[in-house]
């Protein structure tokens, strides 16, 4: 048989297996997450571990066709992305890939279990979120955090096995095969994150000014963690006290007639407006809305395609904010994506690149201006321009303090996979991150027996988190196309799709495509450029950075 019949065999027969697998190990880990017990730890870490060592069988093989002449596009398409799809490749001994699998589900639910003073990750949010009292914000904060401390050893072991096992794909470790998923070398991708966070990094340097003035009754060029609202400051709109326009919590509050399930309606409403078919009955019937009391689960917001066809469900637990009002628009943009691309090769079911997921419920979601919440009934009157800088700040304090944090966590775990930081400077490496990053350290002393990064949802289950930060970045950049297409005169700020079947049409386009092409072939689809882009953020919160540099120059 020739190389280019070998080769076709060859994708087809791993396509199926992996197609298999998928389904397996999704079922075995929704129901994981949503009953959490030492029976379903071991299903799920059974299934992942079959997966792992599939994935790693099929990425070897996959290797004898690198310099086999001829191919056709799709077979060399197929056969790149089988041996970069592993996030955690496993050891060719199955023993040790056993125990890497036994690991990841034991950190996972240690994470999804942990409580503190009977608190769960969900009520000290909420604490963090409302409570302005300092000496319970730092107790919860290192309450939390006091949690990760057994992960420590566990995780230095799951590095351990990983790395072992990108090297045995042809990778010096684990980051470098994280960073060769997006369609270039690993060193060029890193060197594109760096140029994305230097394009926003004055703005984020605007807003740090502003917030720690704000904040601090001294004079500090830094900010302690526990003050921002969020568990690990990744997100400060909580520290907001909108001064006009609207509260959508109190919004949302007040409607009796809205409860979680409905919230996901609205979100749902929004993607048909756009020219989307509504999503199957199933959906509504095997979805998590809402916490059971009666056990614990992951309460970790996610989209599920369990059957890569059309058994698509969400896993989280719904509170009536505006938050969870942005976060059910987000985690349906998975879906929608899932279901536009359910009818490709197994192989291309996947996003453009992982960013261009996470990018997609966002830019619906930059959609939810005033002039949206009015059509849909949840704002009387839409408010005057006067209010666009309180809402704009309030925006600005989720997206924009978020891009440092996205790009350091897994500049941390890079280097954790390189060897540069070793467990013995874990933690210390981390906070030297976080605060040449985001200007942010820790309100107590710290030690290298915390393990603060395991706090963190991501790292605990080895979730990449660059995405995230390339998110903000592309989402911006979607809605300026979008709009531009739907002939939107507006300020981006002020500018909404909602219910524009040309935006649809083309954000439709680019979905199917999946992971079919490299993804600036999917980008320029949806916006015409080729290259990821910062200008659209920097667009879009002008004259918030006005503003701000404004106030900061009556600051000392």
């Amino acid at each position: 048989m020739t190389n280019v019949g070998a080769a076709g065999d060859f994708v087809n027969e791993a396509e199926a297996k992996l197609a298999g697998a998928n389904v397996e190990q999704q079922r075995a880990q929704w129901v994981a997450e949503n009953f959490i017990t030492v029976d379903t730890q071991a299903i799920a870490a059974a299934a992942h571990e079959k997966q792992i060592a599939l994935g790693v069988e099929l990425a070897k093989k996959a290797t004898r066709f690198d310099k086999a002449p001829g191919l056709s596009y799709d077979s060399r398409r197929k056969l790149d992305l089988i041996k970069r799809s592993l996030t955690t490749p496993g050891p060719s001994d199955p023993a040790l890939t056993a125990e890497m699998a036994r690991i990841a589900a034991a950190m996972e639910a240690m994470y999804g279990a942990a409580k503190y003073d009977g608190l769960d990750v969900e009520a000290i949010t909420k604490i963090m979120q409302t409570s302005r009292d300092r000496k319970r914000l730092l107790e919860v904060w290192r309450g939390w955090h006091s949690i990760a401390r057994p992960m420590k050893t566990l995780y230095a072991r799951f590095v351990e096995l990983t790395n072992s096992g990108a090297r045995e794909l042809g990778y010096p470790d684990a980051g470098a095969l994280w960073r060769s998923k997006y369609d270039m070398p690993p060193d060029a991708f890193a060197a594109e994150a760096d140029r994305l966070w230097n394009q926003v990094k004055p703005l984020y340097a605007s807003l740090h000014r502003y917030v720690r003035n704000q904040l601090l009754t001294v004079n500090a060029d830094v900010i302690p963690a526990h003050l921002l609202g969020n568990i690990w400051a990744q997100e400060w709109g909580n520290i907001y006290k909108p001064e006009s326009a609207f509260d959508l919590t109190a919004i949302l509050e007040a409607r009796r007639d809205i409860d979680a399930a409905g919230m996901v309606r609205i979100g749902e409403q929004f993607f048909t407006s756009l020219g989307f078919a509504p999503l199957p009955q199933t959906f509504w019937e095997r979805s998590l809305f809402t916490k059971p009391r009666d056990r614990e689960v992951v309460c970790h917001a996610s989209a599920w395609d369990i059957d890569d066809v059309d058994d698509l469900r969400l896993k989280m637990c719904i509170s009536k904010t505006a938050d969870y009002f942005q976060t059910v628009h987000h985690e349906l943009g998975h879906t929608f994506y899932q279901r536009a691309y359910n009818t490709l090769p197994f192989l291309y079911k996947d996003s453009a690149n992982d960013a261009f997921h996470e990018a997609i419920g966002d830019t619906i979601a930059l959609s939810i201006t005033p002039g949206y919440l009015k059509k849909i009934g949840l704002l009387d009157r839409e408010p005057l321009e006067s209010a666009d800088i309180p809402l704009l700040l309030r925006e600005a304090l989720d997206k924009v303090a978020f891009l440092p944090f996205g790009i350091m966590i897994d500049k941390w775990r890079w280097k954790v996979f390189s060897g540069e930081i070793t467990p013995v400077d874990y933690n210390a490496a981390w906070w030297e991150l976080r605060l040449a990053y985001q200007g942010i350290v820790p309100p107590v002393e710290r030690t290298e027996e915390d393990f603060d990064p395991g706090a963190k949802y991501h790292i605990a289950a080895n979730v990449p988190y660059m995405r995230y930060f390339l998110a903000r970045i592309l989402q911006f950049q979607f809605h300026r196309a979008l709009c531009q297409s739907a002939g939107l005169r507006a300020p981006l700020h002020r500018s909404s799709i909602y219910g524009n079947k040309t935006a649809g049409e083309r954000l439709r386009a680019m979905l199917a495509m999946g992971r079919s092409r490299p993804w600036p072939d999917a980008l320029e689809t949806l916006t015409g450029q080729r290259e990821m882009d910062a200008t659209a953020i920097l667009d879009y919160f002008a004259p918030l950075k006005r503003w701000l540099d404004e106030q900061n120059a009556t600051r000392v």
